[in-house]
């Protein structure tokens, strides 16, 4: 098959990057809060993306999560719940690059000022046994809405600020908390022998599907966005693989993010 635009690929030809978007959340979000009778309030300024949903299910399941009524999303649920004196606002299952770029795009045109995203992720560097967290500083960009948000390159890049930020925050947490680059893919089932060994050669510590992404948007935008990676799993290649810990996890996740929006509630301001 034919590639047009002097052998660029589609994903990579007709990108402006310096004109404005013809089509922007808040006008989207305009027209779902009149379809849905939504009056125009804020959510919390601290979000968090849970891609996997078990931090979501774990709150509602405790009594702890509300549903919001001013999320005006047509596709998912924005629940609210307090932890440490912050109140946050969590969108469930927004799993892949994509969805979770437009969740967050949403997210900050609904005034949120700080997102936080925890996503389940595959080991690559077997620095220990699962699970454990990563906090993300780069990430390869092997997905496509990167490439929407930003030329082409190697890695999107988390802020040096945010991370910065973050230094001994968890250097009395319960579960292990590594810094380190990831790999994000679009295709979780096509992660080939050859393609893993590739990554591991590059000192990725971990694959997901959304950092790089986030990222892209975060840079663009200029938007704070600290993406961890939870790594719960070896790709499903060892037995007795996914095990994530107390309530799937949730239990940890929460405690990470807490500390993290605590530690970084400079940039809210």
């Amino acid at each position: 098959m034919a590639i047009n635009d002097g052998g660029v690929p589609p994903i990579l030809a007709q990108k402006h990057y310096a004109q404005p978007s013809a089509f922007t959340p808040e006008n989207l979000l305009r027209e779902a809060r009149r379809q849905k009778r939504i009056t125009d309030s804020r959510i919390p300024d601290v979000c968090v993306l849970d891609p996997d949903g078990d931090i979501v299910r774990s709150l509602i399941a405790r009594g702890e999560a509300r549903l919001e009524p001013a999320w005006a999303c047509y596709h998912t649920q924005l629940h609210t719940f307090s932890s440490g004196g912050i109140d946050f606002g969590i969108v469930g299952c927004a799993v892949g690059a994509s969805f979770a770029v437009l969740i967050a795009e949403e997210m900050f045109a609904s005034g949120c000022k700080l997102l936080i995203s925890v996503t389940s992720s595959g080991q690559i560097v077997p620095v220990r046994p699962p699970p454990y967290f990563v906090t993300i500083e780069r990430a390869l960009r092997d997905e496509g809405t990167s490439y929407h948000y930003m030329a082409a390159s190697d890695y999107s890049h988390a802020d040096a600020g945010l991370i910065s930020a973050l230094d001994g925050a968890f250097d009395q947490f319960s579960v292990p908390v590594l810094t380190g680059a990831t790999w994000t893919t679009d295709a979780p089932f096509r992660e080939t022998q050859p393609a893993i060994d590739a990554m591991r050669e590059r000192n990725l510590m971990a694959v997901e599907m959304e950092a790089a992404a986030l990222y892209a948007f975060a840079q663009v935008r200029q938007r704070p966005v600290v993406c961890f990676a939870h790594v719960t799993n070896q790709m499903g290649r060892v037995d007795g693989d996914f095990e994530k810990g107390e309530e799937d996890g949730s239990h940890e996740a929460l405690q990470l993010i807490a500390i993290a929006a605590d530690r970084l509630q400079s940039w809210l301001r």
